[in-house]
């Protein structure tokens, strides 16, 4: 009786080793005959390597008190201490608020802009006009956000552009780059400006994949432009529309160190000063290294939350990252 038994594990494993035998042949038959797509990509794995994953392994400062001179072995244990304290800590929530604010601002009116400039774009017929304004709107994606804060103070300031046109309507000069109310607006439209061009470049890509058939058949069917958009583009382009949300949103609460800090006033602090700004601060210039890594990996939870939580959303269009 125990013959049988024994003989079916045994076919058993010999079926497994023969899948597993198959499975490793087809990865090196996979690899021969497409070495050199696995070449291009090495830089990149390699990049990714040694300066996203490596550095995790960085993070445990966050439960140590770290000293420079002692290193990460030898630095005290403080187990959950910098997140106590960062909690406790009394601007802490205010530089959450800021961070959060921003990023919501960002995220409703940013991330749609390449969107709408796009779909204008795709509606241009003169392959000139389209290729310079095109060019105009890619441009600032070039410029560094230290250029983009000179301009935009420029424009911005008691003998700039912008109150020297609303002089000529005999209203008063505003310091907008000094008062608080205007400085999530500056923000977030000056993001648009530098990086709207950009952004449509993915989307314009999507579009030009759409089966051309779809709009004859809409023309046939008496379909005006804007329900060609809205019933075949629009359509068409969620997928992508939806992994590009995802991956914004897994970056919610890193708006950028460059351009807060270039356009950040002492008189805007209040309503500026976010994650990053502070980390510079109390991480670079006031040497906080556990707190700050504290504060980093907070921020990297509640993104990762956010991915995996919207993630499961988008599943039940059968879409997503994973």
């Amino acid at each position: 009786m125990a013959e049988p038994i024994v003989q079916n594990y045994v076919d058993a494993d010999l079926k497994r080793e023969r899948r597993l035998q198959k499975k490793r042949n087809r990865y090196v038959e996979n690899f021969k005959k497409h070495w050199m797509l696995y070449v291009m990509i090495l830089p990149g794995i390699v990049f990714y390597i040694v300066f996203k994953y490596i550095p995790l392994f960085g993070s445990v400062i966050a439960f140590q008190d770290y000293q420079i001179f002692k290193g990460i072995w030898n630095s005290p244990w403080v187990g959950l201490d910098n997140f106590r304290f960062l909690f406790s800590y009394q601007d802490f929530f205010l530089i959450l608020r800021n961070t959060a604010i921003i990023a919501l601002y960002k995220l409703i009116l940013s991330f749609p802009a390449p969107i709408i400039l796009a779909l204008l774009f795709n509606e241009v017929r003169v392959l000139i006009a389209k290729k310079i304004f095109q060019s105009l709107f890619y441009l600032p994606h070039f410029l560094s956000w230290v250029v983009v804060g000179g301009i935009v103070f420029e424009l911005l300031s008691s003998q700039g552009i912008v109150n020297a046109v609303l002089g000529f309507f005999h209203v008063e000069p505003i310091l907008f780059m000094q008062e608080e109310k205007y400085f999530r607006s500056i923000v977030v439209i000056s993001s648009i400006w530098k990086e709207i061009g950009w952004g449509t470049i993915i989307y314009l890509a999507a579009i030009a994949g759409i089966n051309p058939n779809l709009y004859e058949a809409a023309v046939v069917d008496g379909a005006s432009k804007w329900k060609q958009t809205i019933y075949i583009t629009i359509p068409m382009l969620f997928p992508t529309i939806l992994v590009l949300f995802l991956l914004n949103i897994g970056n919610f609460l890193e708006l950028g160190f460059d351009q807060i800090f270039n356009l950040l006033t002492p008189m805007t602090y209040s309503v500026g000063d976010i994650i990053e700004t502070y980390v510079y601060r109390a991480g670079v210039l006031q040497g906080q290294y556990s707190t700050t890594t504290a504060i980093g990996l907070f921020q990297s939870v509640i993104g990762f939350a956010l991915l995996w939580i919207f993630n499961r959303l988008a599943r039940k269009t059968d879409q997503g990252l994973w």
